[in-house]
């Protein structure tokens, strides 16, 4: 009975992981458009030059 518990405890953090780790994935490719977006659509500040589209 304990091996079968713990290979359903192994599976469930196996699925669990991969499920984290897949969504982890997808929130760093939208992070990472966001990012190049931001190259391409930052504005021109009060010198002319082109300054970053981020406050920090």
């Amino acid at each position: 009975m304990v091996p079968l518990l713990l290979v359903l405890l192994l599976a469930l953090i196996l699925f669990g992981a991969g499920f984290a780790l897949k969504a982890l994935w997808w929130i760093a490719i939208i992070v990472l458009v966001v990012w190049l977006l931001g190259f391409l659509f930052r504005g021109a500040g009060a010198s002319g030059a082109r300054g970053r589209w981020y406050r920090w």
